[in-house]
């Protein structure tokens, strides 16, 4: 995976805007947003619930980890591109939306078989 594939992934999620966010694109739906790419770091950070990172960090623990801090609590995810692949990031990413869509948008999509 390479930042550039993950923003093409992004946009194509219903109702999906970038805007910059300290520097570094964002995307969100009505305003919530649920992921960041980090060019130079070559990772992404997603809003997944708490539950939803520690199933991923223990089948995954080289490619998802929390954010530092406060907001790894929260299910702030750090995805280190270079350890998933398109199927597994997909995946992450269409939870991490469903997590701040509203219901009426969520039902347009529906989920993608698990990476």
């Amino acid at each position: 995976m390479d930042p550039q594939h993950v923003r093409a992934m992004a946009l194509d999620m219903p109702g999906t805007a970038v805007k910059e966010h300290f520097g570094r694109p964002s995307y969100s739906v009505k305003k919530k947003n649920y992921l960041t790419v980090w060019d130079a770091e070559q990772r992404a950070v997603m809003k997944l619930s708490p539950a939803q990172q520690a199933a991923f960090m223990d089948e995954h623990p080289d490619a998802f980890a929390p954010v530092p801090q406060k907001l790894g609590k929260y299910g702030w995810t750090s995805v280190y591109l270079a350890h998933v692949n398109e199927r597994l990031f997909r995946y992450a990413m269409d939870l991490a939306w469903r997590n701040v869509a509203p219901k009426w948008l969520i039902l347009t999509r529906p989920l993608p078989p698990k990476g």
